[in-house]
């Protein structure tokens, strides 16, 4: 099969759809089909990435920051993948088209797909729904949902990634009955090399310093545990960095923290390696990848109850799911693992032990069936 991808966020750009987007393409290109992508240009990285079966294009794009991107910026890569897609069709006629994400790429594809015949469907997270991230996109669906209605109604499949987001988008757009495919990771390269517990143990942050991911108050649960052992490491960027740098300080517990900023996947993988609990208590959630990736490390899991994450834990078997903003909560839960060695370990294992029905293998298989159901009924 030709597949067409269209994606605003792709690695290093982006969070963690565009990780999943990586390596479901790279998946499906080992399989023997042929995958373009095409994604917004950034700074300094090529235009073009060739490899076997598989290739990326970056088009011209008004993105600066790789953690975010503007309406703006959404809105020129949808003028830029239309008119580069427009190009391609006419030398490589894909089989099919596969939007991540409804806004953008889902108005580039559904473009394409009415100028060329070209079938097209969604893969939805979060941010794409209604009231999935309401402090991120709130303000843009109040003028953009009428306009979105047709990009899901038109889309011959649409994929969400927990059960969550498919109840939300149901809510949303009546009639659609979206297929759950979960974000998937490679269990076979994403796995500890020990269940040891660090010392001190260590606690893992990961995701942009955004509202949405609440990460002030994940620094003021860690200054009421001030008294137990741990070490911290807080991946990523955003607009709350400067204010999370300060509160650290005020709190004194500089020593005690690492913020690398945003890193590389490679980066990302080897963090989690040195790490023993994760630790997320955001406000939203589809099904974070990155909850995906320490489970599949065998990192014990303390999750805010939102979204899809419930589907990461096995409350009190290999972490625990706690109510957003309970900051009492968050801190017991904590200081339970932190406290008791033995069940951390047993933690530890049983996480990995969940993280296999994540694997990626499972779902690119799952990919290529809904693609060849598609592609039957339209033959």
């Amino acid at each position: 099969m030709r597949i067409l991808v269209l994606n605003h966020e792709y690695p290093p750009v982006g969070g963690g759809g565009g990780r999943v987007a990586r390596d479901l393409n790279e998946g499906l290109s080992k399989h023997g089909h042929e995958v373009k992508i095409i994604t917004p240009a950034f700074q300094d990285l090529p235009r073009n990435e060739c490899f076997h079966h598989y290739e990326i294009i970056r088009v011209p794009s008004l993105r600066k920051s790789a953690y975010r991107a503007t309406l703006k910026d959404m809105g020129a890569f949808i003028l830029s993948a239309y008119l580069y897609g427009s190009r391609l069709i006419h030398t490589w006629r894909p089989d099919i088209i596969q939007a991540h994400f409804a806004v953008p790429a889902g108005v580039a594809a559904r473009m394409l797909s009415k100028r060329f015949g070209i079938p097209y469907f969604i893969t939805a997270h979060l941010g794409d729904i209604p009231g999935g991230v309401p402090e991120k996109t709130g303000g843009w669906f109040r003028y953009l949902y009428p306009f979105t209605k047709k990009i899901w109604k038109e889309a011959e499949k649409i994929v969400t990634v927990s059960h969550f987001t498919s109840h939300l988008a149901e809510i949303s757009y009546p009639g659609i009955h979206p297929q759950v495919i979960f974000n998937g990771v490679d269990t076979s390269v994403i796995k500890p090399q020990s269940y040891e517990i660090h010392n001190p143990p260590r606690i893992i942050f990961a995701g942009r310093f955004m509202e949405q991911k609440n990460p002030l108050l994940f620094i003021e649960v860690l200054n009421k545990l001030k008294s137990l052992s741990w070490d911290c490491v807080m991946m990523g960027d955003g607009p709350l960095k400067p204010l999370v740098e300060e509160k650290i300080q005020d709190y004194g517990m500089q020593e005690r923290f690492t913020l690398p900023g945003w890193i590389s996947p490679e980066e990302v993988i080897e963090t989690y390696q040195r790490g023993d609990i994760f630790f997320m208590p955001s406000r939203s959630e589809g099904l974070p990848v990155a909850g995906v990736q320490a489970i599949a490390m065998g990192l014990a899991v303390v999750i805010a109850d939102v979204g899809g994450c419930s589907d990461l834990v096995v409350n009190n078997e290999n972490g625990f799911l706690i109510p957003s903003e309970d900051e009492a909560g968050f801190i017991n839960a904590l200081k339970i693992l932190l406290a008791n060695q033995d069940k951390l370990e047993c933690f530890k294992h049983k996480s990995r032990d969940l993280s296999l029905m994540f694997d990626i293998k499972f779902i690119i298989s799952e990919y290529e069936k809904m693609i060849e159901y598609i592609l039957g009924n339209k033959n």
